[in-house]
């Protein structure tokens, strides 16, 4: 799941990234309204998480006129102002969620990944493949029954795997929705990450190179 965090605090952003990568998520940074807004315009995230207050002004307002042209797409927004007149204005501008400033990290977390979750409501409570089963609630697979240890990029990887099961993945594909502006698109994070996950899924091997356009998902 890609996350985009608005936040014009330069170290409170760096940690908030920090914190949502480590829990699985892959995060694009912007500073304002503007930086976000051309971010949005080139990239589909699943989340933004946005701060209320930026160098621009009140988020709200811009919020509430991308929720007027038809944008969906699940809104945290995080500030300082926690009164109840200032969580309904918000809910009322568009956002999904509201959490005040100070908070804990571990909350956010489980905040975004709710949110997340409408992204993928078309999607069946499991995914599978064979003998490996996604469980996406308990964000759990197993194969044969046994429950693997995945990291969080190899259960990304492999969700988008089974999502477009029997159809070519491409890298590209697994990079815009698995990795953030971070990723340096000419590396070998996906085929390490394809590596180790062949690897822990073991054999008979369904994690499929199709020279030249990507990864097939499906038995041999």
């Amino acid at each position: 799941m890609r996350v985009l965090l608005v936040e014009d605090d330069d170290d409170l952003r760096a940690v908030l990234a920090a914190g949502l990568r480590d829990a699985g998520f892959a995060v694009d940074g912007a500073d304002d309204w503007p930086e976000a807004d051309v971010m949005l315009h080139v990239t589909a995230y699943d989340c933004v998480v946005l701060d209320r207050m930026l160098p621009s002004g009140d988020s709200l307002a811009r919020l509430e006129s991308r929720r007027r042209a038809g944008w969906s797409v699940p809104v945290l927004c995080l500030t300082a102002l926690d009164g109840l007149d200032d969580r309904v204005r918000g809910l009322e501008s568009g956002a999904d969620d509201y959490l005040a400033k100070p908070f804990a990290m571990r909350e956010l977390v489980l905040r975004v990944r709710s949110l997340t979750r409408r992204a993928a409501e078309r999607l069946p409570a499991f995914l599978s493949c064979a003998d490996v089963v996604m469980d996406l609630a308990r964000r759990e697979v197993r194969r044969g029954g046994v429950l693997l240890s995945l990291s969080p990029k190899e259960y990304a990887v492999l969700q988008q795997l089974l999502v477009h099961r029997d159809s070519v993945v491409t890298r590209t594909v697994l990079l815009e929705h698995c990795w953030d502006e971070m990723a340096d698109p000419v590396s070998n994070v996906v085929d390490a990450v394809i590596a180790g996950l062949r690897r822990k899924l073991g054999t008979p091997s369904l994690v499929h190179t199709v020279r030249g356009q990507g990864f097939l998902l499906g038995a041999a």
